[in-house]
């Protein structure tokens, strides 16, 4: 504890700036602001607590900038399971239309679109597929739905699986469900989103959940999302494969908007669609090898009914199976948290200013004194004396400081 230099610096409030300096813990402040005039030394303690100063707050901004680029780490771990959840299985044929389903309906409304046949051509085209050409008068029917037409003449699952096993045990068509998109979780097909005057709004800065019930987030969903909201603007209509209430657009739309507005966009990439904070991927190893024997081939071809050239042509033994029952996890943590910024933030304070959080508080509790002391000088009220002052007799006189420095008594008896 400092003694004060006399009755004067006694006297001084608890709201002199030179009493708190003497007092707060932050570094240097006694030595700016102390007793006696300006000097060198007192400008140079000046200096270097402003350049600390400074330099404290630029390494507090460096830190803080760093926190918000957030920087992560990625853990990699491989585990092992006796059971694995087995993916879903999409079955695609190629081929999105069975010409022997066509029709001269279908070829005069979308023969020019789907197959690039000309009108001329569509009775040829039917001939060649062992189908009768239009009748005299034909008359195509006033309007096209393209839902139907895939509906209709697309490839049937009862056609297209001829045996199927599940680990062990028998599965047919009645097993698989016919998609025209992916559902949850592999696709969001929430029709509020899909809204082609819908614009998704913006997330939580923190990433909290939000209260109403969501489709889970997916990548795939995201982009179908997209696409379908950004055709149905430019076109009206959307896609067969895309969900949503928007109509089907008919075979003239296809060809002239729906197609060009997708390649369009694919070329300027204009979904900014992020990744999902969890997903799960499945690694694809493909080994193909044609029907080994004739055996086999002859086989089939008595068994189905067909012959050996149709076999080696059309049937395809599919087999999915895990390689092995493990798998491995990838999982991105933050690299910086906040608990190492503030104790960042905490050790520049030591390092450059000497101070702490309680620094801080010091400082508020100094200007809110310096607040009462400003109000306490505008309501106080000047002594006016009338008459002469008589003299003070001899008396001793006893001065008791605080601990604090801060409050000084003056005790005067005879």
């Amino acid at each position: 504890m400092k003694p004060t230099s006399g009755p004067e610096e006694a006297r001084r409030p608890a709201s002199d700036i030179r009493v708190f300096a003497s007092n707060c813990s932050m570094h240097g402040l006694g030595h700016v602001f102390g007793p006696g005039s300006l000097s060198l030394r007192r400008g140079m303690w000046a200096a270097a607590v402003v350049l600390s100063v400074a330099t404290f707050l630029y390494q507090v901004a460096e830190r803080v900038r760093y926190y918000r680029e957030f920087h992560h780490q990625t853990a990699l771990d491989e585990r092992e399971s006796h059971r694995l959840i087995f993916p879903a299985v999409t079955l695609c044929n190629i081929n999105p239309l069975r010409r022997s389903r066509l029709t001269p309906n279908d070829l005069h409304w979308a023969g020019s679109a789907l197959l690039g046949l000309d009108p001329a051509e569509h009775a040829a085209f039917l001939r060649a597929l062992g189908r009768p050409p239009a009748p005299p008068g034909f008359m195509p029917s006033p309007t096209f739905d393209m839902a139907q037409l895939y509906a209709r003449a697309g490839h049937s699952l009862d056609d297209m699986l001829l045996d199927c096993r599940f680990r062990g045990q028998p599965c047919g068509p009645e097993n698989f469900t016919t998609l025209s998109f992916l559902p949850p979780p592999w696709g969001d097909c929430s029709s509020a989103s899909l809204n082609p005057n819908y614009e998704p709004e913006p997330s939580d800065p923190l990433g909290s959940p939000s209260p109403s019930p969501s489709p889970p987030y997916t990548l795939m969903g995201c982009r179908l999302a997209c696409e379908t909201r950004y055709v149905a603007r430019k076109c009206g209509c959307r896609m067969v494969y895309m969900p949503g209430d928007v109509p089907v657009c008919s075979p003239q739309q296809y060809k002239n908007c729906a197609h060009p507005a997708i390649d369009a966009m694919l070329r300027k990439d204009s979904c900014a669609c992020p990744n999902p904070c969890a997903s799960t991927r499945y690694a694809k190893e493909l080994s193909m090898v044609r029907i080994p024997s004739r055996a086999a081939a002859r086989f089939l071809a008595r068994k189905l009914n067909r012959s050996e050239a149709y076999i080696a042509e059309n049937v395809l033994a599919l087999d999915i199976f895990f390689e092995a029952l493990n798998y491995e996890t990838v999982e991105q943590k933050k690299a910086y948290e906040m608990s190492e910024l503030l104790g960042d933030i905490g050790g520049q304070m030591g390092l450059f200013i000497g101070a702490s959080l309680l620094t801080i508080l010091e400082i508020l509790d100094y200007l809110c004194e310096l607040q009462e002391g400003l109000g306490s000088h505008r309501t106080q009220v000047p002594h006016l004396s009338l008459g002469p002052r008589p003299p003070t007799p001899p008396c001793a006189v006893t001065k008791t400081l605080s601990a604090s420095h801060r409050t000084c008594y003056l005790v005067t008896q005879l």
